[in-house]
């Protein structure tokens, strides 16, 4: 991050502390949002996936798709390699998703009954939510 990048958060969270403000940032680099979530929530398809506290999402990534996120994020040291989760199968259009959960169609892990059922959301863990069959208490 640069000075000028520095200097806008320092003002960003000022803010936030003066007048109680939240904020709502959305982007498509998650190692952006990193640095300046408190909480991080990621969606596939328009639907919330997985949510969780920066540190705890960042240390433990739960859903399949997060997993992959997380993997393609560049390491600053160059010579310490991380292992790249490449999603296959075809990625549905938001317009027409698919029936089940709803990353069915790239999950690793998939199952013939969730091409059926929706997961429900799950703690996981004290505040890191997860809709994923593969932490389904049933």
């Amino acid at each position: 991050m640069n000075e000028k990048d520095c200097l806008m958060l320092k003002h960003i969270y000022e803010a936030q502390d003066e007048y109680k403000l939240t904020y709502l940032f959305i982007a498509h680099d998650i190692s952006v949002v990193r640095h300046i979530s408190d909480r991080i929530g990621v969606m596939n398809l328009g639907q919330m996936v997985e949510h969780a506290p920066t540190d705890s999402l960042f240390a433990t990534p739960l859903h399949p798709y997060t997993q992959a996120l997380l993997s393609a994020v560049p390491l600053p040291n160059p010579l310490q390699k991380r292992e790249r989760i490449m999603l296959r199968g075809e990625i549905p259009s938001p317009m027409d998703p698919p029936s089940g959960c709803i990353f069915h169609t790239r999950c690793p892990f998939v199952m013939d009954r969730w091409k059926k059922e929706a997961p429900v959301k799950q703690e996981a863990a004290p505040q890191h939510f997860v809709s994923c069959h593969l932490y389904s208490h049933s």
